[in-house]
This record gives C-alpha cells, sequence and structure tokens, in this order.
C-alpha cells in the first residue's frame, strides 16, 4: 500500500544543484530505509544513496559523494536528495524506492519493495 512519487527534477547546467523529493503515502516512511537510484540513458538502473530508518545513516555510491546529500524528515514523510557540481553523467531518471533493512547489498536495487514513477534530471551546457 506504500506509494512514493518524486519530484524536483529538471533541466541543470554542468555545476548546478537540484534539490529531489520523495513523498510517501499509505504508510509512514519512518518504517523504512529510502534509497536514490538513477537509470541513466542506454544504461541499467543503479544506487546513488540511501539512507537509514532515523537518518543516522547514510551511503553514497562513489561518484557523488562530496556532491550529492540524501536526508529525511519523517514528520514530512519525505526523503531528499540534494544534488550539487551536476555534471553531464549525472543525467538520467532518478527514482526513489523503500526497503526494509539498511544493511545489505542495494546498489542494483536488492530488496527494496517499492518504487516511485522517475523523475527526470538532465544536465546540459
Amino acid at each position: 500500500q506504500l506509494q512514493l512519487v518524486e519530484s524536483g527534477g529538471g533541466l541543470v547546467q554542468p555545476g548546478g544543484s537540484l534539490r529531489l523529493s520523495c513523498v510517501a503515502s499509505g504508510s509512514t516512511l519512518n518504517s523504512y530505509t529510502v534509497g536514490w537510484f538513477r537509470e541513466a540513458p542506454l544504461k541499467e538502473r543503479a544506487g546513488v544513496a540511501k539512507i537509514s530508518r532515523s537518518g543516522s545513516e547514510t551511503s553514497y555510491v562513489d561518484s557523488v559523494k562530496g556532491r550529492f546529500t540524501i536526508s529525511r524528515d519523517n514528520a514530512k514523510n519525505t526523503v531528499y536528495l540534494q544534488m550539487n557540481d551536476l555534471k553531464p553523467e549525472d543525467t538520467g531518471v532518478y527514482y526513489c524506492a523503500a526497503r526494509i533493512w539498511f544493511s545489505g547489498t542495494w546498489e542494483a536495487g536488492t530488496d527494496f519493495i517499492t518504487w516511485g514513477q522517475g523523475t527526470q534530471v538532465t544536465v546540459s551546457s
């Protein structure tokens, strides 16, 4: 019954910033680890970042460390992805997804049981 909706994508120049939001409905998001994934053109979907239920633990793929920050506001049932210093290779459709446990293999989306529809991020010019 949990549903996730992403928003905040758009067209941005290299070096620019975007803030993505993932809003949950149908259930409380504080019961779940939440991850952000992206699917670049002609590429497979891959993990970007994840955050634990309380927000005390986070993980990032190497290519975004120091540039992206994942956070959550459980009172608003929302998880965010702040993306700074964007590069053309960051282009893709960004998805959020929910998982019961924080630990374990995750970059390919393993055990993430609910997914949003995605929001397009394009970094160009």
